[in-house]
């Protein structure tokens, strides 16, 4: 019960520094939203590799979203749109790219010549992916960071969860503290 009171108390705190267009974003489309801080980005390698540790080490906290894009029947220029809104903030375009049939928009915010926060916009057929980061990576990585939060055993059981969610709605679904999925007998019989 504490665990759970500091999380809904930690939840608002860990809003604050993110940018405002990924706080509309996240307001505008009902998607799923992950916060982590250092000790989290920690916990993800669980294979202890060196490199990762280099990747995160200037990261104070992270948000990933990921929205449903045919749930939501979003336009192609909503990403362009998207893009133009993180500029607005003084976020300047550094990489843009194409990995495993994702597109990638990398940006960075610069304040005294330090970069203060890095934006990795990714997009495939069916989803869009925000990961606001307060804090700096090396940008030759941002591809392998996305790449080693999509691959998280953690995360991803949140992601098929969030995305199985929408293919099952009748379905009245569970979490437990863990982010397992917990199916409700009432909503097995109404499926039936």
């Amino acid at each position: 019960m504490k665990f759970l009171l500091l999380i809904l108390i930690l939840i608002p705190a860990l809003a604050l520094g993110q940018t405002k267009t990924t706080e509309a974003l996240d307001k505008k489309y009902d998607g799923l939203s992950l916060f982590f801080y250092k000790n989290t980005l920690k916990m993800l390698n669980q294979k202890d590799s060196k490199e990762l540790d280099e990747m995160i080490k200037d990261i104070e906290k992270m948000r990933f979203v990921m929205v449903d894009k045919k749930k939501h029947a979003m336009e192609k220029t909503e990403y362009s749109t998207l893009k133009k809104s993180y500029q607005g903030e003084q976020y300047e375009e550094m990489m843009t790219g194409r990995m495993e049939g994702r597109n990638f928009d990398i940006l960075v915010k610069e304040r005294e010549g330090k970069v203060k926060g890095t934006i990795i916009l990714a997009s495939d057929s069916a989803s869009l992916y925000v990961l606001d980061i307060l804090g700096r990576i090396p940008l030759d990585k941002a591809s392998a960071l996305f790449n080693t939060i999509d691959q998280s055993t953690d995360v991803s059981k949140m992601i098929k969860n969030f995305i199985g969610d929408d293919k099952d709605k009748k379905k009245k679904k569970k979490y437990d503290e863990e982010g397992n999925k917990i199916e409700s007998e009432e909503g097995k019989n109404n499926n039936n």
